[in-house]
């Protein structure tokens, strides 16, 4: 799979790993970590809601600022801003105000977020991003399949002293993955035009240019159907991340050395089905498998609310049939909206996608903290019902392609 990447696309993934697999290491354990230094579970949501309110502001000025300095040199600058200051905070980390400067930092995600995505598929071809994304889901995968390790960490050396040791580690690696990978990619075309085109900041020039894309995208109704699936999938996605392993620590009573198995399933069960399963998907029939996912997904979630005490045949089956579900959408939704975008408003578009995600997953911090105030297994059903209307939104999304493909077909005839 890895040899049928070319150019950018090649050198991106050629060093995701060295991001993906430290960050794999410590995802499991991050929500835990604030826990155990005195952080409460409703200031946790308020971090998270906090960081992602202020990604607003960073995604707003995401597209001008991949357009001015070049995707290459803004990726480098920004990831080093955002992730390689952020680990840093995160390792040393003694309260809440640690853990308040570092989401200050890692809100600067959204610039080399932009950045990478307008590098990684702008120089290729729109048949052949699925592949790419396909490969990205199979190098997380198989960086999954570590996260055991950060358990033996924990059962070891014990939750918070493991920790500093994983952000340490993710420190490490991944400034030396930003340093690599900027050799081994280069600008692409549309980013040498755009920075030699591009003018000094100007906000009132840059709000009216976002303000016609925003008209753009609400114009076009497929397009907005499938913006409104991937806010739903990130809204889930940051409301998982952030209460799943609390949830099974604290309400379902798992060991913190036992719950980095979970991540590791969900890796085994991925590689299987992306050998062996995802070679026999169509192209023609993805959007139905995209239901399909979605749906199983749900299920998996609502596994994840019946789930007794230390029901481990539960959550394992949640976590497997969580897999499939994600196997059989994710690579699929990220190609999609890929294609749907045109290379010329490629970094506006995509910051404008960012913006209006964060506009409706910010409060997924607040609401998820009151939420599991009020009952541990309350986020869940949120998630479930996200992804139930995440399959209704699909299909109404392939029946605006149809209709849209049978006019053109009566035109044509």
């Amino acid at each position: 799979m890895f040899n049928k990447l070319q150019g950018n696309a090649r050198g991106c993934m050629l060093y995701e790993p060295m991001f993906l697999l430290p960050y794999s290491l410590y995802l499991t354990y991050a929500s835990v970590y604030m826990l155990e230094l005195g952080v409460s579970e409703t200031q946790i949501g308020l971090l998270t809601s906090l960081g992602l309110m202020l990604q607003i502001f960073t995604s707003l000025i995401s597209g001008y600022l991949t357009d001015r300095m070049g995707r290459k040199k803004a990726l480098m600058i920004f990831d080093f801003v955002s992730w390689s200051t952020a680990t840093l905070l995160w390792a040393v980390s003694q309260n809440i105000w640690f853990f308040l400067a570092a989401a200050i930092f890692n809100s600067f995600q959204k610039v080399p977020n932009t950045a990478w995505y307008c590098l990684l598929v702008e120089d290729t071809k729109p048949d052949e991003r699925p592949h790419i994304f396909n490969v990205l889901q199979l190098i997380n995968i198989i960086c999954g399949l570590f996260a055991p390790l950060g358990g033996l960490l924990v059962s070891h050396y014990g939750l918070v002293p493991a920790n500093r040791i994983m952000y340490l580690i993710a420190f490490v690696s991944m400034t030396l993955m930003f340093i690599g990978r900027n050799y081994a990619t280069h600008e692409t075309e549309m980013g040498i035009r755009k920075s030699q085109e591009q003018g000094p900041f100007q906000p009132r020039i840059i709000l009216s240019d976002y303000w016609q894309v925003v008209k753009m995208v609400f114009a076009n109704t497929p397009l907005l159907l499938l913006f409104g699936i991937y806010i739903l999938y990130q809204f889930q996605l940051n409301m998982r991340n952030t209460y799943l392993s609390i949830h099974l620590v604290k309400a379902l009573n798992f060991s913190e050395a036992f719950i980095a198995w979970f991540p590791a399933v969900t890796s085994v069960s991925m590689l299987l089905l992306i050998l062996y399963v995802v070679p026999r998907i169509k192209p023609v029939h993805v959007n139905r498998y995209m239901v399909m996912g979605f749906l199983l997904s749900a299920a998996a979630m609502v596994l994840q609310i019946v789930a007794p005490v230390e029901g481990t045949f539960w959550i394992v089956g949640s976590t497997i049939l969580f897999a499939v579900g994600t196997i059989i959408t994710y690579p699929y939704l990220e190609a999609s909206v890929a294609n749907v975008i045109q290379d010329e408003e490629r970094a506006k578009v995509f910051s404008i996608l960012s913006v209006m995600i964060l506009i409706f997953v910010s409060p997924s911090g607040v609401i998820g903290g009151w939420s599991y105030a009020i009952n541990p297994r309350l986020p869940f059903v949120l998630i479930v019902i996200s992804f139930v209307a995440s399959a209704l939104l699909m299909c109404w999304f392939m029946r605006k392609q149809a209709t849209i493909a049978a006019a053109e077909s009566n035109t044509g005839f």
